[in-house]
């Protein structure tokens, strides 16, 4: 059986993505920093919960320590994340973007995302078939970015296209710290969520499509990979 934890999983594609891995056998955590709704969440899914807040040391730990008195973990999927819009849904452009709300974003979404996999290395190391996956974004594509034309190259945020790049980052370095797991990015497209105020134009059931394909990866799949649904994703 597989035990896989999904960080931000009470709602949105973190809730799809319990939902499709455990019709795949998975034994699924809901993380959710919210203990109420998280206990709902994991009550629809048949799931498991555990209160996990991304930002915060102590109370890490404690998923950390409660995962590991239940049996261990083989799967670890970060997906809690901010994307921090201003008033009216608007995305903070460069003009206006500061140095606290970069703080801010990167807390979550960075810092949040290694607090989470230090402390669940232990443990995955204890598994047959380790295997990390960390949400990343299209936006975090310099490739992307960089193309004039498209949807990418007139998104005027800093903030969260910065840390989703630094997640590109670590998931590389920690691809190649930990040979034996496999441990790779994924994009799932723009997908309606509330991160976006339920901008976008993919389905939950869309986006999570290349999450739930990478939570499966064998120990002879990819490794410090970016991927969307139709394969490799250009850095």
């Amino acid at each position: 059986m597989t035990t896989t934890l999904i960080t931000g999983a009470n709602k949105g594609l973190g809730y799809e993505t319990a939902r499709r891995l455990i019709a795949a056998g998975h034994t699924v955590y809901v993380g959710s920093r919210d203990s109420e709704r998280g206990r709902l969440a994991a009550e629809r899914l048949g799931a498991r919960m555990v209160l996990i807040d991304v930002t915060d040391d102590a109370s890490v730990a404690a998923a950390a320590k409660t995962i590991e008195a239940d049996g261990g973990l083989d799967v670890l999927v970060n997906n809690a994340g901010i994307e921090g819009r201003g008033a009216g849904n608007v995305v903070v452009g460069a003009a206006d973007t500061t140095a606290e709300e970069m703080r801010t974003m990167f807390e979550t979404n960075v810092f949040g995302l290694v607090r989470v996999t230090h402390a669940f290395l232990p443990l995955l190391h204890r598994s047959a078939a380790p295997v990390v996956v960390n949400l990343s974004s299209g936006l975090a594509s310099l490739t992307g970015v960089t193309a004039v034309g498209t949807p990418a190259y007139a998104y005027p945020g800093v903030a969260y296209p910065a840390s989703k790049a630094a997640v590109n980052m670590i998931t590389v370095q920690y691809a190649k710290a930990f040979p034996g797991m496999r441990i790779n990015a994924v994009e799932p497209g723009y997908t309606a969520t509330d991160l976006n105020g339920r901008t976008g134009t993919q389905t939950v059931e869309e986006g999570a499509e290349i999450i739930v394909r990478m939570a499966q990866v064998g120990p002879d799949g990819p490794t410090g990979g970016y991927f969307d649904a139709s394969g490799p994703f250009p850095w």
